[in-house]
C-alpha cells in the first residue's frame, strides 16, 4: 500500500463497482434470484426432520423401530377423576358411577379409541382417591389437537354432573389444542411485529423513509429467498419449523446490519462533500469489505451446529448460514446498484424532527462523530489499564452465575407456570401418580413376541421394574402381534422431577432390563419417552459441545487473522467475543435459574436453563457479535492506514461508527426483546439472552473494553510474526483515496502493516 497503484483491488470493491456501474442488471439479476429460489422451493416442498431423526442413542432406535415398522402411535388421553375430600374413594358408587359416565361420554363422540376402565388397568392412586380412564385419539397424532374439542366438552359435562368430584382430561391432544389457543399466535405476532420494529428504528436513525426501507426490504427480500432454498435443501438435509424461525431471526438481524453499514457510509462519505460515485466506491472498498469479512465469519459461527449431531441443531445452522451468506451477497451487490440509481433520492420521504437540515449536515461535514461516545472515549483512552480492570471485572461479575449452571429439559409448569389448568391438571396427575403422565417407553421387537421366552421376559421385566424402585406401576403392555412388536409404557418414580426420574430411567436401563429382556437373544428394548429424550438429548449436546466450541473458535481466528494480518487482532477478538456470552450466560442463569430481577422482564425463576440454549447462544451470539467487532476494528484500521497513530485511529474508529453500531444494537435488541415478552419460559429465556448479549456487546466491550485494550497495546495492535508472512493476504480492499495515500508508518520511520 501507499505504491501509488490507485487500483481498488478486492471482491467487495469490485462487486460494487460493478454493480454500480450495472446497476439495472445488478438488480435484475436479484430479483430473477429471490422469484427462482422461491419457485424451486415452492415447487420441492419443505422435508421436514423426522421424530427418528431427531436424536441419537436409545431414543433414535425406539423412534426407527416404530417407524420401520409402520405403526402410527395415536395421541393418548387421560382422564383423571379424583375425589375432592380426604373421605372420597375409587370404590364409592357415585365415584364408579362418574368413570362410567366418562367412558360413555367419550365413547358417544366418535373420536376416540381402546378406552379403558382403571378398574380393569388397576389405574388408582395408592391412597384410593384418583383414577384414570385411559384412551386414544383416532386419527393422526400430529392432527389430534385438532380433533379434541368434542372429547373436552363430553368430560367438561360429566364434570358438571358430578361436582363433588374433580373430572380433568389430559393428554398429547389436549395439551396440543390448550397450547396453540393459547399460545400459537405467540410466534407469529413476534415475527410480524418484528419488520415493523426494525422500520421504526431505522427511520428515527435514518429520518428518511427510502434510506430506512432499504434494510428493511434487503433483509425481507434475503429471507424469501433463502426460504425457497430451504425448500431445495431440505432434500438432502431435513429442516423444521424451529429451523425457519431462527432463521426469520438471524436474517432479519444480520440483513438490516450488512445494509445499514453499508448505506451509513455511503451517506457520511457524501456528507464530507464526495460525489456520489465516489461516495459509493469507498463504501464498496471499506464497509464493502467488513460486510463480507462479518458474513464469512457468521457462516462459519452458523456452521458449528452441524457438529452437534441433533438434527434439530443442524437444520438452524444451515438455515442460519444460508441466509446469512445470502444477505452478505446482496448487500454487496444489489445495495449498491439500488444506491447508484436512487442517488440522492435515497433522502426521499423526509421524516420532520428527525431528517437533519441539510445545511446543518453540510456544515458537520467530514464529523459525524457521536459526542456522547467521544467523552467516553476520552476517559476510556485517558486511563486504559483503569477501563480494562473495571470493565473486564464488572462483566466477570456478571458472567460468574453461569459457572452453577443448570440445564434440562423445562417440565411443563417450569415452562407455562400454573396458570392453565391444564398444568394444574399435570401436577395432581403427577402427584397421584408419579410419572404416569410422562411414562417411559420400552419398545421391544423380537423375531418372535409371543414366544415363551420373550412373553417371560415381558412379565419379569414389568415386575422388576417395581420391585426395583424405579415404579410405582402400575406398567402396561401393549402388543403389536403383526410386527412382533410389544410397547411397555413404565411410569417413572420422580414424575415431573427430571433428576430423580433420570435416576428411576437408569435403574430401568442399566439394571432391570439387562436382567430380564437382556437376556433373550435377539430381542432388541430401547428405552424412550419425555424422560429418556431429554437425557439422550443431554448426552448427545454434551458431547457436542467441545467439538463445536473448537471448531467455531478456531475458525473465527483464523478468519480475523486472514483478514487483518494481525495476531493481536485475532486473540483479542476471540477473547472479547467470549467474556460477552460469558456476561450472557451469567445474566441468564441469574434471571432464570435463581429469579432474581426476574419479574423485571415478565418471567420467574424456574430453577434451569432450557439443554439447548448454551449452544444455541454460543453460536448465534459468537456469530453475531462479530458484525461490531469486525465493522469497528476495520474503520480503526482504515484510519490507521491513512497516517493516524493508533491512539487516533482508535478514537475516529469508535466515535465514528458509534451511531450505526447504536442503531444496528438497537435493532437487535428490540427484535430479540419481542421473543423475551412470549409466554413460554424457553422463549424468554433466548430473547432476554440474546437481547441483553448484543447490547452488552455494542456497549461495554465494543465501546469501552475494545478500545482500552487497543489503546494498551498500541502498535502491537498489528503484529504479525515473520513466519506468518506467507499466510493469504486479504487486506486488500480499500478506497481508491485512501490506496492513494503515503503509508502510516511506525515511531521508526518504517512502514506499518496495517
Amino acid at each position: 500500500m501507499g505504491t501509488g497503484d490507485t487500483r481498488v483491488r478486492g471482491l467487495a470493491a469490485r462487486a460494487g463497482g460493478w454493480s454500480a456501474r450495472h446497476r439495472w442488471a445488478a438488480v435484475g439479476i436479484w430479483v430473477l434470484f429471490v422469484v427462482l429460489a422461491m419457485g424451486l422451493g415452492s415447487a420441492a416442498g419443505r422435508v421436514d426432520v423426522k421424530d427418528s431423526d431427531q436424536l441419537k442413542g436409545e431414543t433414535h432406535t425406539a423412534a426407527k423401530i416404530i417407524e420401520d415398522a409402520g405403526i402410527d402411535e395415536p395421541a393418548s388421553e387421560t382422564v383423571l377423576i379424583q375425589a375432592k375430600g380426604a373421605d372420597g374413594k375409587a370404590t364409592d358408587s357415585d365415584f364408579r358411577a362418574a368413570v362410567a359416565a366418562v367412558m360413555k361420554a367419550v365413547e358417544g363422540t366418535g373420536k376416540v379409541t381402546d378406552v379403558t376402565s382403571p378398574y380393569d388397568t388397576n389405574t388408582i392412586s395408592k391412597d384410593g382417591r384418583s383414577a384414570l380412564v385411559q384412551f386414544d385419539m383416532r386419527g393422526e397424532a400430529d392432527t389430534a389437537g385438532d380433533r379434541v374439542e368434542p372429547v373436552l366438552k363430553a368430560v367438561e359435562g360429566v364434570q358438571k354432573e358430578h361436582e363433588s368430584l374433580r373430572i380433568e382430561e389430559i393428554g398429547g391432544a389436549s395439551m396440543m389444542k390448550t397450547f396453540s389457543d393459547a399460545f400459537g399466535d405467540d410466534f407469529e405476532k413476534a415475527e410480524l411485529s418484528a419488520v415493523p420494529v426494525a422500520l421504526g428504528i431505522l427511520l428515527i436513525a435514518f429520518g428518511a423513509l427510502v434510506a430506512a426501507l432499504l434494510p428493511v426490504l434487503l433483509a425481507v427480500s434475503a429471507i424469501m429467498a433463502t426460504m425457497g432454498l430451504m425448500g431445495v435443501v431440505s432434500h438432502v438435509m431435513p429442516m423444521s419449523d424451529t429451523a425457519n424461525s431462527v432463521m426469520l431471526l438471524v436474517g432479519l438481524a444480520v440483513g438490516v446490519d450488512y445494509c445499514l453499514f453499508y448505506l451509513r457510509r455511503e451517506r457520511e462519505e457524501r456528507q464530507a462533500g464526495r460525489d456520489p460515485q465516489t461516495a459509493l466506491r469507498i463504501a464498496a472498498a471499506t464497509s464493502g469489505r467488513a460486510i463480507i469479512v462479518s458474513g464469512v465469519t457468521v457462516c462459519v459461527a452458523m456452521a458449528g451446529m452441524l457438529f452437534t449431531g441433533l438434527a434439530e441443531f443442524e437444520a438452524m445452522g444451515l438455515a442460519s448460514l444460508m441466509v446469512v451468506a445470502v444477505a452478505m451477497v446482496g448487500s454487496v451487490t444489489v445495495l449498491p446498484a439500488l444506491l447508484s440509481l436512487l442517488g440522492e433520492r435515497v433522502e426521499k420521504g423526509k421524516i420532520p424532527f428527525l431528517h437533519p437540515d441539510s445545511r446543518l449536515r453540510r456544515k458537520r461535514s467530514g464529523n459525524r462523530e457521536s459526542r456522547f461516545w467521544t467523552a467516553v472515549l476520552k476517559g476510556v483512552l485517558a486511563k486504559p489499564v483503569v477501563s480494562v480492570v473495571v470493565a473486564a471485572g464488572a462483566l466477570l461479575a456478571i458472567a460468574a452465575p453461569a459457572l452453577g449452571m443448570k440445564t434440562q429439559n423445562l417440565t411443563l409448569d417450569q415452562e407455562f407456570g400454573d396458570s392453565l389448568p391444564i398444568v394444574q391438571t399435570y401436577n395432581r396427575v403427577n402427584d397421584a401418580f408419579p410419572g404416569g403422565s410422562d411414562p417411559a417407553e420400552v419398545v421391544v421387537k423380537a423375531a418372535d413376541i409371543n414366544a415363551p421366552e420373550v412373553t417371560g421376559a415381558l412379565a419379569e421385566f414389568k415386575e422388576r421394574a417395581i420391585s426395583s424402585g424405579a415404579s410405582r406401576g402400575p406398567v402396561e403392555i401393549k402388543l403389536h402381534d403383526a410386527q412382533n412388536l410389544a410397547f411397555v409404557y413404565v411410569p417413572l418414580v420422580g414424575g415431573s422431577d427430571f433428576d430423580k426420574a433420570g435416576q428411576s430411567l437408569d435403574t430401568l436401563r442399566d439394571e432391570v432390563r439387562p436382567a430380564t429382556l437382556g437376556k433373550v437373544d435377539g430381542v432388541e428394548a430401547p428405552i424412550t419417552g419425555q424422560v429418556a429424550g431429554s437425557k439422550d438429548f443431554n448426552d448427545q449436546l454434551t458431547g457436542a459441545v467441545v467439538p463445536v466450541f473448537a471448531f467455531v473458535v478456531v475458525f473465527a481466528f483464523v478468519l480475523m487473522l486472514l483478514s487483518f494480518r494481525s495476531l493481536t487482532v485475532a486473540i483479542t477478538s476471540i477473547v472479547l467475543n467470549l467474556l460477552s456470552v460469558g456476561a450472557a450466560y451469567g445474566i441468564l442463569v441469574a434471571v432464570f435459574q435463581h429469579g432474581w430481577g426476574a419479574s423485571l422482564v415478565g418471567a420467574e425463576g424456574v430453577g434451569a436453563i432450557i439443554t439447548w440454549l448454551p449452544l444455541f447462544l454460543f453460536v448465534i451470539l459468537f456469530g453475531l457479535s462479530m458484525d461490531y467487532h469486525v465493522f469497528v476494528v476495520s474503520r480503526i484500521r482504515e484510519a490507521r492506514l491513512r497516517g493516524r497513530t493508533t491512539k487516533d485511529a482508535i478514537q475516529h474508529g469508535v466515535v465514528t461508527t458509534a451511531g450505526v453500531v447504536t442503531s444496528a444494537a438497537v435493532i437487535m435488541v428490540a427484535v430479540f426483546a419481542i421473543f423475551g415478552t412470549l409466554s413460554m419460559q424457553s422463549m424468554k429465556q433466548m430473547g432476554v439472552g440474546l437481547a441483553a448479549a448484543v447490547l452488552i456487546d455494542a456497549t461495554i466491550i465494543r465501546g469501552v473494553l475494545l478500545p482500552a485494550v487497543m489503546a494498551l497495546l498500541g502498535e502491537r495492535n498489528w503484529y504479525l510474526p515473520k513466519w506468518l508472512n506467507r499466510l493469504p493476504d486479504l487486506t486488500h480492499d480499500e478506497a481508491a483515496d485512501a490506496v492513494a495515500a503515503p503509508a502510516a508508518r511506525d515511531d521508526e520511520g518504517e512502514p506499518v502493516r496495517v
